[in-house]
């Protein structure tokens, strides 16, 4: 049995042009205006999204073998490249408003955001199982060693979905089907800014974070293999900043692998968790009945207010999950057969 995944590959120091970068990269709450993130899915778009689901009815096929290929949807088309230019090259993360989810059945409208989200990058398994399509709602499970935060109702700190894996997915998508009854609330944080404010006031802490630490791996693997990686919470590649951010799974790894933290760690997880709290670092987006939200899992941090469901147990909150990543295979570690 292997002890840890090794990921220490992945410890590529800042290129000479970093603070340039963080510095164009960089936002934080100023700089939003209100709901500049929110894409409205105008008319002519709508329209091919009924057309859309007119074919799916008249060409019944299987969920998972749908893509967007031969779709005569030029107007969704723009909104997605739209929305990937929004992602790559702006603030990280947007709205869509909104798929018409009172107007058909749910599988319906879970179809279109399967097909759309393929536009951004290939959809990839979210578990070791290959699930692929990941409902995040309140199991009534505690969060705890192999039950992801996503599963629970607690409150989730500002981090990036799967810190601990072999290829981090590249976007994530989440579609409301229902919002919680109170609590649930989504907030995003640019992990430049991040980067930007621990640099400027705790320098030691960030260089601590270049280093690899332990991860928690949640039970995503198979039975005999390790149950941490070792990573470093921040690298660089291609010139773009790369986060692994979830102080939780790093406290978890280091109790899992029975290594305490040394203090510069723990004073730099410190700093993270001080840093973020700032709430002009961040905006808050509350997610909404059939909007769709995906952000960049690289270099933006999200968080979820703890959440309280109401009474009608068919109303309790519902979020559809879609991982999408440009690399490897479309299996959750992303690994090539030949790698």
């Amino acid at each position: 049995m292997a002890d840890t995944l090794d990921l220490t590959h992945e410890v590529v120091a800042p290129p000479e042009d970093a603070s340039s970068i963080i510095r164009q990269r960089a936002w934080t709450a100023d700089d939003l205006a209100d709901r500049s993130w929110v894409l409205e899915i105008d008319p002519p778009a709508l329209d091919e999204l009924h057309g859309l689901i007119a074919t799916l009815r008249a060409k019944p096929l299987p969920l998972l073998l749908r893509t967007p290929d031969g779709m005569a949807i030029p107007h969704l088309r723009k909104l997605y490249a739209h929305a990937k230019d929004r992602l790559d090259q702006g603030p990280g993360f947007v709205v869509l408003d909104r798929l018409p989810i009172d107007d058909y059945d749910i599988d319906e409208i879970l179809a279109c955001y399967w097909i759309l989200g393929q536009l951004l990058a290939p959809t990839v398994a979210q578990k070791w199982d290959g699930t692929m399509i990941y409902d995040v709602t309140d199991t009534k499970q505690a969060y705890s060693y192999g039950v992801r935060g996503s599963a629970t109702n607690v409150e989730l700190v500002f981090h990036t979905d799967n810190a601990f894996g072999a290829r981090v997915p590249d976007y994530v998508g989440l579609l409301c089907k229902y919002p919680a009854a109170t609590g649930g609330l989504s907030r995003f944080c640019s992990l430049y800014a991040l980067h930007d404010r621990l640099e400027r006031a705790h320098p030691a802490a960030l260089r601590r974070l270049y280093q690899p630490m332990y991860f928690d791996r949640q039970a995503e693997h198979p039975s005999d293999a390790a149950k941490i990686s070792f990573a470093p919470f921040f690298s660089w590649r291609d010139g773009r900043l790369m986060c692994r951010a979830n102080s939780s799974l790093v406290q978890k790894g280091h109790d899992v692998a029975g290594v305490p933290m040394d203090p510069g760690l723990e004073a730099a997880l410190d700093a993270v968790d001080h840093v973020t709290k700032s709430d002009d670092l961040w905006v808050e987006a509350p997610l909404e009945r059939g909007q769709v939200q995906y952000l960049n899992n690289h270099e933006l941090g999200h968080y979820r207010s703890a959440f309280t469901d109401g009474d009608d147990p068919t109303k309790k909150r519902h979020l559809y999950r879609l991982w999408h990543r440009s690399e490897g295979d479309r299996t959750y570690d992303g690994r090539m057969a030949t790698s």
